[in-house]
């Protein structure tokens, strides 16, 4: 049981981190998994009505449930940052 936690956490985690700056004055944000990603898009996003970030948190939401991956999450993610015009790059 516990090996089935451990790997359904690591598969939460992004293979690279997202750099992000939800705000004019805010630090840059460094997102390294699905949780956070999630949190950011619920609780701090510029626009809370965009259809990318909606996109974005049902990409989140499969991860939770076991039925998506993180690689799709983080990508949905990339993609919401970018329409809202707040994604600054990639962690290498």
């Amino acid at each position: 049981m516990v090996a089935g936690m451990t790997s359904r956490r690591r598969s939460r985690r992004f293979t690279r981190p997202v750099i992000i700056q939800p705000g004019r004055i805010d630090r840059d944000r460094v997102v390294t998994n699905v949780r956070d990603a999630a949190q950011l898009l619920l609780k701090e996003w510029p626009d809370q009505t965009s259809e990318k970030r909606q996109a974005a948190m049902e990409a989140c939401l499969r991860v939770f449930r076991g039925e998506g991956s993180a690689r799709n999450a983080r990508q949905a993610f990339i993609d919401a940052a970018k329409d809202a015009r707040i994604f600054v790059g990639e962690k290498v």
